[in-house]
Formats: structure tokens, sequence, C-alpha cells
């Protein structure tokens, strides 16, 4: 069988690992603008590698009193003119009776629950303790595949008979619990989609192992809302049929095959036959970094930090030896324009290369001049490796190719002693872009 790993409320459940008398109390994790990257202030970063598809590239080490950890909240949420910031990322479940969701402001939250316990996120600890559940797991499971920084898939298969299967779970929970501290829920099927939308309907803390014979009649009545993978413009549509249920929907898997191979794949998915393998070690697809901050008007301000968004960027890609070619720009000002574009250059990645191509394009994109910009992303794809051979520009080989070189050493100093040890004069206010 394969199993899908879900750890409940895993933002909160981390924090209550290292402050206990949080448990049984109404705890939110929120989130603001995070500008440590932009400061020139020391910091300890952490760069991610294998950590899932949703996972940032790079965290930051908070540095909070520990013993005034309950206040920390309102150094970072409340702004010089007292009012509340932040949204709520992660709710315990204690939360649920009052209704706070996540995305909600926090301001909307103590409004649902005045007693509430509000805690800033700490991302680089929430990655320690993720990567060191997976070193335990990858022990336990044959075949491992993180899907994201709270999820995982495993394949039992020729390792734990099917009928053995809800035991093995059963221990397995138990034992992460006892270990680490940490509540998870684990579903079991033959099918990969199927055991993820079994950790959804039995959290928390639950295990469930279901038999191929019994999927179709255990999910005949789900929501086909609530299955991975049947996204907003499926459901919309499936909705002008007025197919609400799974058993619905596959009475007419005409309405998916109009979506060729991905239709298919995913009424097989729904039917449990998916078959897709667990994949330990899948190729990335893309990687990226961006900041909300607010809104700045000086556009030199902006290209500093556009220029360290880059360089953290090219040292995490070079971290991982990735070479992209494709590369996507976005901003969005004050009032909620955004403006964005992609350009391929197959060129040798550099840092110096990067650095320049981010401040062209994000004054390229920069057509609101009058405006505030209060968001920058950069983000690359389209790697080059041996599925995926690329013919370099000829006119720009020799200089990419010096500072390719550069980059290396960059690289093997700034992993002794941070990212921050080499800068650019322009990333000091030394000089105008």
């Amino acid at each position: 069988m394969k199993i899908h790993l879900d750890l409940d409320c895993y933002f909160v459940s981390a924090e209550r690992t290292r402050y206990p008398f949080l448990k049984g109390k109404n705890v939110v994790i929120a989130k603001g603008s995070d500008n440590k990257i932009f400061s020139n202030d020391k910091k300890e970063g952490m760069v991610l590698g294998d950590t899932g598809a949703f996972n940032s590239v790079l965290e930051f080490k908070n540095n909070y009193d520990e013993k005034n950890i309950l206040q920390a909240w309102k150094k970072e949420f409340i702004d010089s003119e007292g009012k509340t910031r932040g949204i709520v990322i992660t709710k315990s479940y204690e939360c649920k009776p009052y209704g706070i969701k996540t995305g909600a402001s926090l301001r909307e939250a103590f409004s649902l629950c005045p007693n509430l316990v509000v805690l800033p996120s700490d991302h680089y600890f929430y990655q320690e303790l993720s990567q060191k559940l997976k070193a335990y797991l990858e022990l336990k499971i044959p075949l491992l595949e993180q899907y994201s920084i709270d999820e995982w898939f495993g394949d039992l298969d020729g390792y734990i008979k099917d009928e053995d299967t809800l035991e093995f779970i059963t221990e397995l929970r138990d034992d992460i619990l006892k270990k680490f501290n940490l509540p998870i829920t684990i579903g079991a099927s033959k099918s990969k989609w199927i055991a993820k939308l079994l950790t959804d309907r039995i959290k928390p803390f639950g295990v469930f192992a279901l038999p191929s014979d019994k999927v179709l009649d255990y999910t005949k009545n789900i929501s086909v809302n609530d299955f991975p993978g049947i996204g907003k413009a499926i459901a919309r549509k499936l909705q002008d049929y007025r197919i609400k249920t799974l058993g619905e929907l596959r009475k007419s898997p005409n309405l998916l095959n109009e979506y060729g191979k991905t239709g298919k794949e995913l009424y097989n998915k729904i039917c449990g036959i998916d078959n897709e393998n667990v994949v330990p070690n899948s190729d990335r697809k893309g990687i990226g970094i961006s900041r909300n901050f607010k809104a700045i008007q000086d556009r030199n301000e902006i290209y500093r930090r556009t220029s360290i968004l880059a360089r953290y960027l090219s040292h995490t890609i070079s971290k991982l030896k990735l070479n992209p070619t494709t590369f996507y720009f976005k901003i969005k000002y004050e009032y909620g324009i955004k403006n964005s574009q992609s350009v391929t250059e197959n060129r040798l990645f550099n840092e110096r290369f990067l650095c320049d191509l981010s401040i062209d394009m994000i004054k390229k994109l920069d057509n609101h001049y009058g405006h505030k910009i209060q968001y920058i992303a950069i983000s690359a794809s389209n790697f080059s490796n041996t599925h995926n051979q690329k013919t370099y520009s000829l006119l720009d080989y020799e200089s990419d190719l010096k500072f390719a070189s550069l980059n290396e050493k960059l690289l093997k100093i700034r992993d002794k002693y941070g990212v921050d040890i080499i800068k650019y004069g322009n990333e000091m206010g030394k000089s105008d872009f």
C-alpha cells in the first residue's frame, strides 16, 4: 500500500514542542512582511534543498526572547501607528469553534477570539524540525516522497503486507509522537491520492487503511471539491453539470476526458486505480524568492532590494547546482496593480548576470512610476541538464564562464561566513542604479 503522512496543525504543533504551555490554548501562527533580508544587520539564514514543492528556498532564524515569547508578536505585527498587521497562517484545533480561518487578518482573529495566543512564524525552525522528521521517516519507510513541509507519501509495497498496514502506520504514528512530540495523521490505500484524501477526513491523529475493494463505496458520497487535484476550473464545470460527489463524477467520465491526458489521469485517481509511483527524488521544476514590504516610492531602494533578492536566489541556485534559462519577474503596487513578465536567456548561469537582468526587468515592468511598490518576486525555471540540454549564447559564453568560476569561489566563502559576507556596493546605498 501507499501511505500519506500529514502533520496535524504543524506550525502550532512545532511551537508546542518547545513551548509546552501552549497545549490546549487557542493559538495562531501569524506572518507579516519579512524584511530581514533587506536589513544590514547580521542574520542567520538557511538555504533549503529538497523540502517539497511548496516551500521557500530561504529562511532566516528568528531571535526572539524565549522568556517573553508571548509578547514577540507585538513587536512584529503592531506598527508605529499602533495598528495590528499580519495574517493567520495556521491555527490550533482549539480555535475552530471561534470561526478563525487561515488567511484572516490578526485584527479579525482577535475580534473572534479575545483570549487568542499569537506567535510570529519561525519557518527556519519549522524547516529544521521537518528535515529531522524526514531523516527518521527515511529509516522507517523504504520509499519516501516529500510533498510539502508537513506532508509525505510513502510506498510500503513489498515491505509491509497489506493486511499489516494498519498496525504499521499506527505504530509509526505513535513513535513520531513519542520521539518528536508531533501529532500526525496517516492514511493508506493502493493509490497515493486516495491516501491523501483519507488523511484530510480522519484528522487529527488518525490512522486508516482503506482496502482497494472498499474505495468506491467509501468515497462515493465525498464532495468533488474535497479531492486533491480537482481545481477551481474543473469544480465550476462539475457544478454546472450538478455533479457534487465523487460517485456521481465516476459515472460521467466524459466530463474529465475532455481535458485529455490530465483528465484521464484524474479520473483514475478518483477511482483509486492511478498507480502513480512514490518518487523519492523528483527533478525541481522551479525556484524563486519574493517579499512583501511596506509600500516604497524611492526607486533606488526598490532596485537595492531587487539586487539583494537576486543575490540570495543566485546563491541558492548555485548551491543546488542548477542552470536555469527562464526567469520570471513580478511587482505589485500599493493599490493592487500588478505587472509581470518572463524572459528566456540561454546563458551559463552566474550571479552577475541574474542581478543585472533582475534590475533591468524590474525597471521595464515599472510602468506606473508615480505609484509605490510593495512586492517583488524573482523566480527561475527551465533548467539545463542532461535531459534538457541547451545551446548557450556564444557572444556571452566566455564572459559567463569567468563569472561562473567566480560563483564557485563565492559559494565557498558564503557557505563558511554567510550569504551577506560579500555584497554589492549598491546594496549598501553607495551608488545609484
